[in-house]
């Protein structure tokens, strides 16, 4: 990102290590600092052997964080266990911003806390063999992913891709709610 672009919000791909992620977000909320994290639901045990269905982070470590460049480092300096989530660019380390498109969509199913949302790791899934389609109705109407077979899982399904942190996968989507997009 050039210095031109520092004073507009992004969303960066971030680490909270040592499952800090809630933590972080905290910290972020008392700044008025948008973040996201992908939430599901599981059965967590209580103390005295009880059982409850809770929302818990779907992939631990990670958010992100919607700001600019300048007020991320200045957080940065005061939450010390925030990291940037980096990708290698010509020999440098760069942080992983997420287009704001890319985000949306994520968000989209990711807030939906469906059952059957599968999260991957980008290597994970092959999405060079996929359709890149639209969702037309239900719970994630508008969006936009792959459509692809999944490896242990018999029907195919809609994948959304963070490229380089990681991936959703939808529920069983009925085939007349899919439009096929053109490859771009």
């Amino acid at each position: 990102m050039d210095n031109n672009n520092l004073e507009i919000p992004v969303w960066f791909a971030m680490s909270a290590p040592f499952c800090r992620e809630l933590k972080a977000q905290q910290l972020l909320d008392k700044r008025c600092i948008e973040s996201f994290i992908p939430m599901r639901y599981d059965v967590v045990a209580k103390k005295g052997g009880k059982k409850s269905r809770e929302l818990v982070p779907a992939i631990h470590n990670l958010l992100f964080v919607r700001t600019t460049r300048s007020i991320i480092q200045e957080t940065k300096r005061e939450i010390l266990f925030l990291q940037y989530l980096t990708q290698a660019e010509r020999g440098k380390n760069i942080p992983i911003i997420v287009p704001e498109r890319q985000m949306q969509q994520f968000i989209a199913v990711s807030e939906t806390n469906n059952e059957q949302l599968i999260y991957l790791k980008p290597e994970e899934i092959n999405l060079k063999r996929g359709t890149p389609v639209r969702i037309h109705g239900g719970a994630f109407d508008g969006v936009e992913g792959i459509f692809v077979k999944v490896k242990g899982i018999r029907s195919r399904r809609v994948v959304v891709l963070i490229k380089g942190v990681t991936a959703v996968v939808t529920a069983e989507i009925q085939s007349d709610l899919i439009e096929v997009l053109s490859a771009q």
